[in-house]
């Protein structure tokens, strides 16, 4: 039940025509103040109209209102404050939620529409470093909203596979690199000739030249280049794989840049067709001054693409094969001025879908305050972070519940989802730094302690089954258990939120507050007594438990029936 439009009514009835009920609807907020009321109309906006201060208007208001829905109507100040019916609202709430179970919170505002999520994306022969984590789980945590709305996601992960980058490795391999090596240890290997070819660029400039060279030779179908490349290629699969099975992230497509090598050329005759297609300086670019940016750049004088073309041909053919109602990009913020190129290329092109597609921008993360570089060699190893974690978290499973059954299948959750939470519940534009320690604790804002609320519910509902259950009824008024219910409330409000705007971190803030708010009724309530209120407060554990473990599989994370 939706209870502003309640209120709105309420006040539509002493209002009489001063404001219609949606702009009613609008101004109802909830009180900064809970011990006000649950929500809350400001008069300020009759002021005028009444020609009464705000104080006298909700005063007389106030008074007007017919209280019957309600468990009080009272004036504060400006504010008329409305407290609801308890045990109304918690039964809607508990019974709507025991209905539903897990669909409670969705949605069909997609309609079925399909939204490609281009995502993770890591570099081959590069390893899967911290700063591809940000990527793939905001990428994975985005699908799972859009499918909790009712859209179709399809997950692709557009692997960085082409580009001046392989040719430059492939100078390196031939200079410094010996099969027997790349063999041993493929991604170390790969990664210590990338980074001494950038070394050796800095006192060797003419390097450079040879790596752009074997780029377009790569380009061109050169038998060696592809040979090299292809090797290259399935030896930083396996590590990917390895990393996306930790993490229980699955894709729909896995086509990298390269998918689209032979698909470049329809966007360079359109370009050419429209007359958008500039000569400057023997390169090719698209002029965009009208909104503001810089030119294009197309193609470079020696023929060979960018990534702003590949990206141009994906637009197309994803349209083509998905016929998507939204595109999302999961890149970081520093690749912003790309994106607004992309989509005003596409504009000019006449790609009407371009006002479809849209940058999901995110911060970095940072260790010790220092930015992670692959090509000056500052990196930190995903796949070690995560087995760290989750070695920490069997040592405290260790501490904590020595008897537990399956450690290691918790301690996986447990250590895989901390990292996971952790960088969900930031928001997604902003910078953090990355501390383990900080992050596998169990108390505080963190993934475990949220997972260690849900498994304390189902302890107390395994305890309560031999339990006598003298009435159904929802005998529930106190101030803790109304903080839990509000909260449960509010859970599809709270997930149409983070799909509108995108974010995941509204889930996690929001499964923190009810982990909290539940943990605080559970002090302070005696909830395994045969009582008159036992079967309420039962029902509320549950739709506690169900709506958690809920908001932590939107993220990504698992949640443990024992911890």
């Amino acid at each position: 039940m939706d209870y502003k439009e309640l209120v709105a009514g309420a006040l539509a009835n002493v209002l009489e025509g001063s404001l219609s009920k949606e702009e009613i609807y609008n101004l109802v907020e909830k009180p900064k103040n809970a011990d006000h009321g649950d929500l809350a109309f400001p008069c300020f906006t009759l002021a005028k109209a009444l020609r009464k201060s705000p104080v006298a208007i909700a005063q007389e208001l106030a008074e007007k209102i017919d209280g019957a829905d309600f468990d009080g109507v009272l004036a504060i100040g400006p504010y008329i404050n409305f407290r609801l019916n308890r045990q109304v609202v918690a039964s809607n709430v508990l019974e709507e939620i025991h209905e539903k179970g897990e669909a409670y919170g969705s949605s069909n505002i997609g309609q079925g529409g399909n939204v490609t999520i281009d995502m993770s994306s890591p570099n081959i022969a590069k390893p899967f470093s911290m700063g591809h984590l940000r990527s793939t789980v905001i990428g994975n945590a985005i699908a799972n909203l859009m499918a909790k709305a009712g859209y179709n996601p399809i997950k692709i992960n557009h692997l960085g596979d082409w580009g001046t980058q392989f040719g430059k490795l492939i100078v390196a391999y031939k200079l410094w690199g010996t099969p027997e090596e790349v063999k041993a240890d493929p991604i170390k290997e790969l990664l210590r000739l990338y980074v001494k070819f950038h070394e050796e660029a800095e006192i060797h400039p003419e390097l450079e030249d040879e790596g752009r060279l074997w780029f377009k030779k790569l380009e061109d179908g050169d038998e060696e280049a592809q040979e090299l490349w292809t090797w290259f290629k399935d030896e930083s699969m396996k590590e990917f794989n390895r990393v996306y099975d930790m993490l229980d992230v699955k894709f729909d497509h896995n086509t990298g840049e390269s998918f689209y090598n032979d698909k470049m050329q329809e966007v360079i005759d359109i370009l050419k067709d429209k007359g958008l297609l500039k000569v400057n300086r023997g390169a090719h670019i698209v002029e965009l001054d009208k909104y503001d940016l810089n030119p294009a750049l197309i193609m470079k004088t020696n023929g060979s693409t960018l990534y702003i073309t590949r990206d141009l041909a994906t637009a197309l053919y994803r349209n083509r094969t998905f016929n998507f109602v939204q595109s999302l990009y999961v890149v970081g913020s520093e690749q912003a001025n790309h994106f607004k190129q992309l989509k005003a290329v596409l504009n000019e092109m006449g790609f009407e879908k371009s006002k479809d597609m849209h940058h999901i921008e995110f911060g970095l993360i940072t260790l010790g305050g220092k930015k992670l570089s692959t090509r000056k060699g500052k990196i930190v190893l995903l796949e070690q972070v995560l087995k760290d974690s989750v070695a920490l978290a069997k040592k405290q499973i260790e501490e904590k519940n020595p008897n537990l059954e399956n450690k290691d299948e918790v301690a996986h959750q447990v250590g895989v989802g901390a990292v996971v939470f952790h960088d969900l519940k930031n928001d997604r534009r902003n910078n953090f730094d990355f501390n383990l320690e900080e992050v596998v604790q169990f108390e505080g804002e963190t993934g475990p302690y949220v997972q260690y609320t849900y498994a304390r519910t189902q302890s107390i509902l395994e305890k309560a089954k031999g339990l006598k259950i003298e009435n159904e009824t929802y005998e529930l008024s106190d101030d803790y258990s109304w903080s839990v219910i509000k909260l449960l409330e509010n859970y599809p409000n709270i997930t149409k939120l983070a799909v509108e705007k995108y974010e995941p971190s509204i889930i996690a803030k929001y499964v923190i507050n009810l982990a909290q708010a539940f943990n605080k009724y559970y002090a302070n309530s005696k909830i395994l007594v045969e009582d008159q209120a036992l079967y309420a407060r039962l029902r509320l554990v549950e739709a506690t438990a169900t709506v958690i473990k809920d908001g932590l599989g939107l993220l990504g994370v698992h949640a443990p029936k024992e911890m």
